[in-house]
């Protein structure tokens, strides 16, 4: 081949390879907006998309978007256990988990916004209250990515959002699981269990990270602030978005405000600047509470439970039979009890 004819082959190899790179693109693009990975396209009982992705974040939305849960779990990993079929039973209602591992309140304040504009009048809804709501700046978003744009009505924006590799693993991974040749990440409640299988419960590995108060479920701090934070005169700048979520709760709404158990070791020491805080953080919760009409289940106590290293994975994390012990105690509070006989929890309502 002369010199000459192989310079000109050129523009038509670069032709081809183009149009192949954007007609194989074109089909990638495709392949992702047909699978859905992050149900953008679901609406009030439409067909739901499986829940492949590991970050709650991308997967929750579609969930609140479907309108199939007319009662709801909010909050950080320190919810993430409490089994919505459990709470069905022992509540009443239907019930999602939509806690998100180091959610902060501000990503907790958009699911739910999201949630009521597709099921205004929820039945029942829980919330978490844990050491995020009392950190002195307002933490917007944590060190996970969150999709802003998954919680904005309206499916065409989110278009060029879908147009990357990450998509493209998470499309896969929905077709395989609708092909039955994978598990979903999750159950359709937004329910999935994090902690290993009770099996492999080892009592003095979960002492180890309790005496170093660290826990193998997080990538990192979770009260750690990543971008988006604010300071100010405000002490616990946190709570506008509990009183603004508060706000938008119906007053039909039973709705609890519970404090998870934590181990005692993970709780602040008396007499300390630490409990000085805390005590005054639940001073400002409870207040939102009673002008809400809201009941609040409080477990930040050393008790039976909160002592008991057997009980935790790690000091913020309890195991399984723990959660379901919860879900039975809740089921008591809504049905009028008081506080624990055993001094596990304590229960404070409107009128108290």
């Amino acid at each position: 081949m002369r010199a000459d004819d192989a310079t000109q082959g050129w523009p038509t190899f670069i032709r081809t390879a183009a149009w192949t790179t954007l007609g194989l693109a074109a089909a990638l693009y495709g392949f992702v907006i047909a699978m859905d990975p992050y149900g953008t396209r679901v609406t009030a009982g439409g067909r739901e998309v499986p829940l492949m992705d590991i970050n709650q974040r991308y997967m929750y939305p579609q969930i609140a978007r479907a309108a199939l849960y007319d009662s709801a779990v909010f909050g950080t990993s320190t919810m993430r256990l409490l089994d919505p079929e459990q709470l069905d039973a022992r509540l009443g209602g239907r019930f999602a988990n939509l806690a998100m591992n180091a959610a902060t309140p501000w990503e907790q304040a958009q699911l739910l916004g999201l949630y009521l504009r597709h099921q205004p009048t929820p039945r029942q809804l829980v919330f978490g209250i844990d050491r995020h709501w009392c950190l002195p700046e307002d933490v917007r978003l944590s060190f996970r990515s969150f999709p802003p744009w998954l919680y904005e009505e309206g499916w065409v924006g989110d278009l060029p959002h879908l147009f990357n590799f990450k998509s493209l693993e998470i499309a896969g991974r929905v077709a395989l699981a609708r092909l039955g040749l994978a598990r979903e990440r999750m159950r359709r409640d937004g329910y999935g269990v994090f902690t290993p299988p009770e099996s492999r419960y080892d009592l003095a590995q979960a002492q180890r990270h309790i005496r170093a108060n660290s826990s193998p479920f997080l990538e990192g701090d979770e009260a750690t602030p990543v971008a988006g934070t604010q300071g100010g005169a405000e002490p616990f700048p946190s709570l506008v978005w509990l009183s603004r979520m508060l706000d938008l709760v119906p007053r039909e709404t039973r709705t609890l405000l519970v404090m998870p158990p934590i181990h005692v070791a993970a709780q602040a020491k008396p007499d300390t600047p630490d409990a000085a805080r805390e005590h005054a953080c639940t001073a400002r919760v409870l207040d939102l509470a009673a002008r809400h009409g809201t009941t609040v289940v409080d477990y930040r106590r050393p008790s039976a439970i909160t002592t008991q290293d057997g009980n935790y994975w790690d000091p913020l994390h309890y195991r399984i039979g723990l959660a379901a012990r919860i879900v039975d105690d809740l089921a008591a509070v809504s049905a009028g009890g008081g506080d624990a006989g055993d001094g596990t929890y304590r229960v404070i309502r409107p009128a108290e």
